[in-house]
């Protein structure tokens, strides 16, 4: 789940929410919606080849 921060950035969040915290888990911050979304892949991709 990628946000715009609004310093321009862009932040990926785990789609789930952290028990510990109630909130969504920081998994990353770039500097354009492209590279987040590749880093969301690359997470994707190492849930299941792990």
């Amino acid at each position: 789940m990628i946000r715009k921060l609004k310093s321009g950035e862009y932040r990926l969040y785990s789609r789930k929410t952290d028990p510990r915290t109630g909130k969504r888990r920081n998994l990353g911050t770039f500097r354009t919606r492209a590279a987040a979304e590749k880093h969301e892949r690359e997470v994707q991709y190492f849930k299941r080849h792990g």
